[in-house]
């Protein structure tokens, strides 16, 4: 058959966080819907919350979101940089899939002008327009960075090698769209401005119809057409780019709940590990670094880390390490997972400064195990049996995990390894994320708890469920006419 042609389309913002993410998300559902073969592409991402391939390569966790969306396997050519944040100055850079080091900021942004860079992003989009129509690309950050443009290989530089239809996208919830339209479309270049095709405003509060003059006098500022003006929304539930969402998630113990906190690291990484557990309506989950709350949680979970030794560190300064210690005494439930799981172990070791400096700090001590952090990074998707279950997740971590006295592995794996440590069903520490998608594992682990029997939850579906929702919101609110007639070929 062969492939229904459009131009790419490209959805860039006024600055970060205006929702870029989840409306090409959308696009994807409504193009596949549509009955094109769309595909998510984003150059260059910023995030600790990444995804892997089947062929096990890594990339950030929302253009695998927009490839489900999509209803296609994630590829790492859909995102083919991803800076991985070490700490306040470096990030590690991972390149078509695979970590190539660590780099400062300085480093990274400065260095030849990324023209080797941005060749490898460009031959990852052609491989990918090659295979799917439309290509649904996203920007990064602002496009009216002037002291980086020169650099840019995510945002219109990108979009002029493609050929796409721009639309920028403004969250009106942040205050001064006027302001940040306006500025965002003067500051651009005639070539530049050639590119835009129209205005999105994001996350309007109340009856769009209000905005009516907003969009009139936007229009004439501009002389871009606003597309539509999407509601702010809560019930349609679409996995989040990063981690600024979780300030959302702030929240406290409640009565009539099992209350899980997980404890909210600096380097936290792949936070989306808990949204399965976090919709259970037996539960209360809350991120935390506040040990009198982490106290009132009767399950306490340490996450994955980007900076293993950092975050522990960090967790024995702040009184956070002493109140996971008092939570397992006191007979409550503490699990790891990836760093996390490392952290619960005897020590963490890294003779290869992978991580910085430090070279060897105890852990909490709560599982016979020990890590060594190796410059090797496993990645694989992965399928295991826990408790006589089938289940599903994936693997990303650059430490090797060695138990100091025997025992039962969390989950058995289809390749025949052993993953984890099993002390108890209220102490053990895996390697897998997503573990806490599977309903076998969260019953599990809140029996103790609660008489309650869990609801049958069909997370794929769910999910499926939430990409034909939205789909529906954006087809609802945007001129979809004009969307197609700016992608005609």
């Amino acid at each position: 058959m062969d492939l229904k042609k459009l131009r790419p389309i490209m959805f860039v913002g006024t600055g970060s966080d205006v929702g870029k993410s989840v409306i090409a998300a959308g696009f994807c559902r409504i193009f596949k819907q549509d009955g094109y073969e769309p595909a998510p592409f984003k150059a260059q991402n910023m995030s600790l919350n990444s995804f892997v391939t089947p062929d096990g390569l890594e990339l950030g966790r929302a253009q695998a979101v927009q490839a489900e969306a999509a209803q296609i396997p994630c590829e790492s050519d859909m995102n083919p940089v991803l800076l991985k944040p070490t700490n306040d100055k470096s990030s590690q850079v991972v390149l078509n899939g695979k970590p190539v080091g660590n780099q400062s900021a300085y480093e990274y942004f400065m260095a030849n002008d990324r023209r080797e860079l941005f060749t490898a992003v460009k031959d990852a989009f052609d491989r990918l327009a090659s295979k799917y129509s439309p290509i649904v690309m996203e920007g990064a950050g602002s496009i009216s960075e002037l002291n980086l443009k020169h650099r840019d290989i995510t945002n219109l530089r990108m979009a002029a090698h493609a050929g796409a239809a721009v639309y920028l996208v403004a969250d009106i919830d942040k205050g001064g769209v006027f302001g940040s339209v306006y500025g965002t479309i003067a500051l651009l270049t005639p070539e530049e401005r050639a590119c835009m095709k129209g205005i999105i405003i994001n996350k309007f509060r109340g009856d769009g119809r209000l905005f009516e003059d907003g969009k009139r006098k936007l229009e004439e500022l501009t002389g871009l057409p606003v597309i539509g003006i999407l509601p702010y929304f809560r019930d349609i539930h679409i996995e989040q780019e990063d981690s600024v969402s979780l300030e959302l998630k702030y929240k406290s113990a409640v009565e009539g709940k099992v209350n899980i906190a997980v404890v909210l690291l600096k380097r936290l990484s792949n936070f989306t590990d808990f949204d399965r557990l976090e919709k259970d309506p037996r539960v209360n989950l809350f991120y935390s670094n506040d040990p009198s709350e982490i106290s009132k949680a009767s399950i306490v979970i340490i996450p994955g880390s980007k900076n293993t030794i950092g975050d522990m560190l960090a967790i024995k300064n702040n009184g956070v390490a002493k109140a996971i210690y008092d939570a397992h005494k006191a007979g409550k439930t503490v699990i790891g997972i990836c760093g996390g799981y490392q952290m619960l172990g005897e020590s963490i070791m890294d003779p290869h400064h992978i991580e910085g400096d430090i070279e060897q700090i105890p852990g909490l001590g709560l599982l016979p195990v020990t890590t060594v952090l190796q410059p090797e990074k496993t990645t694989l998707q992965c399928i295991f049996e826990f408790q006589g279950m089938e289940g599903t997740g994936y693997e990303i971590h650059m430490g090797e995990t060695t138990a100091l006295s025997p025992g039962q592995p969390v989950a058995t794996l289809a390749d025949g390894r052993r993953d984890g440590y099993y002390l108890d069903h209220k102490t053990w520490g895996s390697y897998i994320h997503g573990i806490l998608d599977n309903s076998a594992v969260i019953n599990s682990i809140l029996a103790p708890y609660t008489d309650e029997k869990g609801i049958h939850y069909d997370y794929k579906k769910f999910k499926e469920g939430q990409y034909d929702k939205l789909a529906e919101l954006l087809r609802s609110h945007i001129h979809m006419d004009l969307i197609y007639k700016s992608l005609a070929i």
